[in-house]
């Protein structure tokens, strides 16, 4: 359930409750009037712990749990205009591919992909997006 920003109307917190989103003081996601963000989201079991199973797991957890948020806010996956991926070897960047095609496939949001060293090393891939709130303008481009 969305949480109102209570010095802000306009703008929705989603929680998914971890103890880094309270050690580090984020919200997994926001809802501020129409644009929804949801914050680099690993592959993490209900205890904040990375999934064993490896990248191809730990992707579709990620976006799962992305999924949930812009849905908890009110937004529809096929809201989603950016994603950016995170990856710690450049050698599960087809896995990754694979897993972020299936899901986004009908939608194709910008995306781009990144190496980066995770804090955790445990954790393979990371994923941020973002989305309109009720969709896409209506109106055609000129």
């Amino acid at each position: 359930m969305p949480e109102q920003d209570a010095n802000n109307p306009v703008r929705w917190r989603h929680s998914t409750k971890t103890k880094f989103e309270f050690q580090f003081g984020y919200s997994r996601a926001i809802r501020h009037g129409n644009i929804i963000r949801v914050a680099g989201t690993a592959g993490l079991d209900e205890n904040g712990t990375p999934l064993s199973g490896g990248v191809v797991d730990q992707t579709q957890r990620a976006l799962q749990i992305i999924k949930t948020a812009i849905e908890d806010l009110g937004g529809r996956i096929e809201d989603t205009i950016m994603t950016r991926v995170y990856v710690a070897d450049t050698a599960s960047i087809e896995s990754v591919a694979v897993v972020h095609g299936e899901f986004f496939r009908n939608i194709l949001p910008a995306t781009t992909i990144v190496q980066v060293n995770f804090i955790d090393a445990r954790i393979q891939v990371e994923i941020e997006a973002e989305a309109v709130y009720g969709g896409a303008d209506a109106k055609k481009p000129a």
